[in-house]
């Protein structure tokens, strides 16, 4: 082609090529877990922002460089829902290889910043085989580890009794970015009971940035959770089911607030008694935790009827039973609390807008609940402030249409 006529062509070209349409933006894939490491970037759920397979495990290791620690923030999630997240679920620990886990979570509701003690952070992602969603994305990122002179918060405490509290206490405000534990063990045959003195915890209805957790045994497992807490009320007092609890305070990179401090004091294992009111005649005062073959024998019947047994009960609530473990021939639950119609002393756990109680139902089979469904329940309190149910206490299926009795039953004066 001669020089002149290449020249004539060269504005058309040009315009040929401007009219190509332009790559499309690169969108990274998401495969199952992986080892990650840089000053920050991204990790998400296999095949997002499709919906995540089923029956998989994913592993992702994170590390950002030395001296540094990892702070990882979820843009999105979308796991199966459940009050527990015993199905589809991400964990976060801290380190790569036996770390201290610091929050299992699913649903819809994002967590807050997530930091790392040190520059290794380990992220796993579980699936069963039923409902999925979209899953997950995260961006983690390095930061400087603040400054404070209690950095190595929390501990193993083995006094018979002590405090403990949150870093720069009483003095300022907690640190962004805190993880501690305080591990407390008391000899075999004792309790812990557990109280905070003064409690600051940035509020949220989900307690989902700054808390405080505090779980039955020497590790983070939702099934043995108590409570989790925040906002400016202290919880009720907590009394160990055996002789070790844990107690983890968490911050994210946001807002802080005064803190707590926690005294604990180890109590010897006894029978617990009921104290019963006069009028109360289906309770025996001096009754006795452990069930009897006799009383386990007895014909499993509810006798009377919601008004009949409302007054003679020393607490009367609607609710849900997330946890059911059986030991000993009894029944220990978590009842998930709907309404309170009679409070007592039962000992009622609150975490922002979420109430929660324990319940020991003395004689497994008697009566009969199962875990997630909601019931009416009746019955007596013991000293350590849990409720107490016995074959002849008044347990039934609760249906909408029982609360209008309730609330009139609420408002009912109970003769001494």
């Amino acid at each position: 082609m001669p020089p002149t006529v290449s020249l004539l062509l060269l504005p058309a070209l040009l315009l040929l090529a401007a009219a190509r349409p332009a790559a499309p933006p690169h969108r990274p894939t998401f495969t199952c877990g992986g080892v990650v490491s840089g000053e920050s970037g991204f990790i998400g759920s296999e095949g997002f922002p499709g919906v995540y397979p089923p029956n998989s495990k994913c592993t992702w290791k994170i590390t950002v460089p030395e001296g540094k620690v990892v702070v990882l923030s979820f843009r999105y999630l979308d796991l199966e829902s459940d009050n527990l997240c015993r199905y589809d679920f991400v964990d976060i620990y801290n380190g790569h290889a036996n770390g201290q886990r610091i929050g299992r979570f699913c649903g819809t509701v994002k967590p807050g910043a997530l930091v790392s003690s040190s520059n290794k952070m380990l992220v796993q992602m579980t699936s069963d085989a039923n409902t999925a969603g979209s899953g997950f994305i995260a961006k983690f990122s390095a930061a400087e580890p603040h400054e404070r002179g209690d950095q190595y918060c929390g501990g193993r405490l083995q006094k018979p009794s002590g405090s403990f509290h949150t870093p720069n206490w009483p003095e300022r405000d907690y640190p962004a970015g805190v993880t501690c534990s305080w591990h407390i063990v008391a000899p075999k045959n004792q309790l812990i009971e557990l109280k905070f003195e003064k409690f600051d915890v940035e509020r949220d209805n989900y307690c989902r940035y700054d808390y405080v957790a505090v779980f039955n045994g020497g590790e983070i497992n939702d099934a043995k959770r108590i409570g989790k807490y925040c906002g400016d009320s202290p919880p009720a007092p907590i009394l160990s089911e055996k002789n070790e609890l844990l107690v983890q305070f968490l911050s994210d990179l946001s807002l802080t607030a005064d803190g707590f401090i926690g005294h604990y004091k180890f109590r010897p294992k006894k029978l617990p008694t009921t104290t019963v009111p006069p009028t109360t005649t289906t309770v025996p005062a001096t009754s006795i935790v452990k069930p009897t073959v006799a009383l386990c024998q007895q014909k499993c019947k509810r006798s009377g009827t919601l008004e009949s047994n409302y007054c003679s009960s020393n607490f009367v609530i609607t609710g849900m039973v997330i946890t059911a473990v059986t030991r000993a021939g009894s029944l220990h639950a978590t009842i998930s609390i709907i309404n309170v119609y009679k409070e007592g002393n039962l000992a009622i756990q609150q975490a922002g807008k979420n109430m929660s109680a324990k319940i020991l139902v003395v004689c497994k089979q008697c009566p009969l609940i199962r875990r997630g469904l909601n019931y009416i329940i009746m019955g007596q309190v013991e000293e350590d402030g849990r409720g107490k149910v016995f074959p002849n206490s008044f347990v039934m299926s609760f249906k909408t249409k029982n609360s209008k009795i309730l609330n009139a039953l609420k408002n009912k004066t109970c003769q001494n």
